[in-house]
C-alpha cells in the first residue's frame, strides 16, 4: 500500500538557467506529468521567486491543482548555495547574494521547497534517471561553458562542507597553466570546457591556414564540433582533439582516484561526439586509473537526461 501511495505522489523540479527557469512535475517513477517554462529574472530575488511561484502555479493548475498530491518543490539553482538553510549565497549570473530563495518560494506557495546548486541538481537527476540508474556510486562531468558536475555516493547527492564542495572545474590539471576565472592557473575548466576545446581549435586554425578546418568554419563560425568534424582527416584538427581528449582524461582520472565511482557520466555541448568522444577517453582511463581495472573498473558514457537532467534531479531532492 505504501508503495501505491509513493507512486501516486507527485514532485515538482525548478531549474534556472540564464536566460529560462524551467519547471517539471514528475512521479516518483520517473514519469513526467507536465512541464513549463518562464523568463529568468535577474538582479531581484523577489521578483525571481514570484516568477517561480507562478510557474508552479501554472504546472499544479494543469494537474487538477491537487498541492495535497505534491510531496515538495526541488530548486536546482546556478552559483553558490547554502541547500541546508536554502540560501543563493552567490550567483553572479543571477545577480543574487544570501538571498533566502527557498523560503521565499514556500512562504509564496505554501509548500516546503529545498534547493541546490544547478549541477548538483543535473547529477542527482542522472543517477537516479538518467546514464547513472544502474549505479550506486556516480560522477556526472557537464562540458559546457565551463566545466560543473556533480557527485552522487551511496544514491546521495555529496555537496562537502556547508554545500559547497564538488567544484571538479576548479581542480588544477596544468600546473602554472592558463589563469582561470576563478583567478588560480590550470583548471580544469580552461582546458576541458567546451569554450576551451572552441579557443584550442580557433588557435590551432589561425597557426595552419592550410587547415581542412578553413572549407567549412571561420573564427566566427569555430566551435566545440569544428575539431572534431575533420579530426579524421586533418592533421591539426586530430591534434586538437587529442590534446582535449587527454587534458579531459587527466581531470575524470583525478575524480576516479579519489572517489572511485561506478560510471562517469559526460554532459554539455561536447558530449554530443558520443563514441568519438567516450571510446579514447576510456582507453587512456582504463591505462592510467590507480590499480587498473581488474578490481573496481568505471564505466565512462553519455549523459542521458540531457537539459531535462537538472529539473528532474530537482524533483528528485524531495524523493
Amino acid at each position: 500500500m505504501n508503495g501505491v501511495g509513493n507512486l501516486l505522489k507527485k514532485f515538482i523540479g525548478i531549474d534556472i538557467g540564464g536566460t529560462t527557469v524551467k519547471g517539471i512535475v514528475i512521479r516518483s517513477d520517473g514519469e513526467e506529468v507536465c512541464r513549463g517554462s518562464v523568463d529568468t529574472v535577474i538582479g531581484d530575488g523577489d521578483a525571481l521567486s514570484k516568477s517561480i511561484v507562478g510557474l508552479i502555479n501554472k504546472m499544479l493548475a494543469d494537474i487538477g491543482g491537487y498541492k495535497m498530491d505534491v510531496r515538495g518543490v526541488g530548486i536546482g539553482c546556478p552559483g553558490l548555495i547554502d541547500s541546508t538553510n536554502g540560501v543563493v549565497v552567490f550567483a553572479g549570473n543571477l545577480g543574487l547574494s544570501y538571498y533566502p530563495l527557498a523560503k521565499s518560494v514556500s512562504d509564496k506557495i505554501g509548500m516546503p521547497v529545498k534547493i541546490t546548486n544547478d549541477a548538483n541538481a543535473a547529477a542527482l537527476g542522472e543517477a537516479k534517471f538518467g546514464a547513472g540508474k544502474k549505479y550506486g556510486d556516480s560522477i556526472l562531468v557537464t562540458l559546457g561553458t565551463g566545466v560543473g558536475g556533480g557527485i552522487v555516493i551511496n544514491g546521495k547527492l555529496f555537496e562537502g562542507g556547508k554545500s559547497a564542495g564538488a567544484e571538479i572545474g576548479h581542480m588544477v590539471v596544468v600546473e602554472d597553466g592558463e589563469k582561470c576565472t576563478c583567478g588560480r592557473r590550470g583548471c580544469f575548466e580552461r582546458y576541458a570546457s567546451a569554450r576551451a576545446l572552441t579557443r584550442q581549435t580557433a588557435a590551432a586554425m589561425e597557426s595552419n591556414r592550410g587547415s581542412a578546418m578553413w572549407q567549412t568554419y571561420n573564427l566566427e563560425t569555430v566551435s566545440g564540433k569544428t575539431a572534431f568534424d575533420y579530426a579524421d582527416t586533418d592533421s591539426a584538427a586530430g591534434e586538437v582533439v587529442d590534446k582535449y581528449i587527454n587534458h579531459l582524461a587527466c581531470g575524470i582520472i583525478n575524480l576516479i582516484n579519489i572517489f572511485r565511482p561506478e560510471v562517469v557520466m559526460l554532459g554539455g555541448g561536447v558530449s554530443e561526439q558520443g563514441d568519438r568522444l567516450t571510446q579514447p577517453l576510456q582507453k587512456i582511463i582504463n591505462k592510467e586509473i590507480f590499480a587498473g581495472t581488474s578490481f573496481a573498473p568505471v564505466k565512462i558514457v553519455k549523459a542521458k537526461l540531457g537539459s531535462d537532467a537538472g529539473a528532474y534531479g530537482a524533483a528528485v531532492l524531495f524523493m
